[in-house]
């Protein structure tokens, strides 16, 4: 029987590889250079490597790397995004294959693609692995307009397409904030990403429309005082913190 079970596997190709491509995005903020009180400026960047070695050598790409014989996919990619943040418990989510012919010279590699998203403060020492030469965070818009290594162009932008359509419609905005944030923040936060977002009733729906009614709290203080922020305004405005609530959301309701 055996026999007969790896007489029947040679009949079949197998990959050359199974590697794991990681979209690591991030929101970067820098203060405005004004006297007056305002939201920092916010720019929606992706993480690259520069690559030490053939191919596409002292290019730059997403990082990743081959799964092992004795680990998942998915635990492949956990512990890329733990070697190149040095953090665990990050937003990590698989959204696509890739698998063309020719999109690697080493030959016939199936790569399964993540996203995560993490604050930018565990990105701040940030350095390059062993195999890297190099490492940095980008802008999306220029990343997409570089000649990246392998068909990462293509990966990054379906990636963005994937978070574009996550922070209208779950609560992954919460990855880029602090655990209390204004509405303001929120808004800009989301405006990072979805550039042509417009919601002028955006508090009222967010805090009263009922299937959206409970995805935030009012933060408040030891003596429970509403609890409030004046870092980016003149007045001081309500915080608020994401609740564990998940709405389902659906188009035909």
């Amino acid at each position: 029987m055996n026999n007969a079970m790896n007489d029947t596997a040679t009949e079949y190709r197998t990959p050359d590889g199974a590697p794991t491509d990681i979209v690591i995005f991030t929101i970067t903020s820098r203060e405005r250079l004004s006297r007056k009180k305002s939201l920092p400026i916010r720019e929606l960047k992706v993480l690259l490597i520069e690559r030490g070695k053939w191919p596409f050598a002292n290019q730059w790409a997403l990082p990743g790397g081959f799964a092992t014989e004795t680990e998942t996919i998915h635990e492949c990619a956990k512990r890329e995004l733990r070697e190149e943040t040095g953090v665990e418990g990050i937003h990590i989510e698989y959204f696509n294959v890739y698998s063309s012919m020719g999109r690697d010279p080493r030959g016939w590699m199936i790569s399964h693609a993540f996203f995560a998203l993490v604050n930018e403060a565990y990105l701040s020492n940030r350095k390059a692995a062993d195999d890297a030469a190099g490492v940095k965070l980008v802008p999306v818009s220029e990343a997409l307009e570089m000649p990246l290594a392998f068909d990462h162009n293509r990966i990054i932008r379906d990636a963005l397409e994937h978070i574009r359509l996550k922070m209208l419609t779950t609560t992954i905005a919460k990855q880029f904030l602090p655990k209390e944030f204004t509405m303001s923040e929120l808004y800009q936060v989301i405006e990072t990403v979805v550039p042509d977002f417009v919601e002028k009733n955006f508090i009222r729906k967010i805090t009263s429309t009922q299937s959206r009614k409970g995805i935030l709290e009012v933060v408040k203080d030891a003596y429970g005082n509403s609890k409030g922020s004046n870092r980016y305004s003149q007045r001081s405005a309500q915080l608020y913190r994401f609740t564990e609530y998940q709405p389902q959301l659906s188009i035909y309701s």
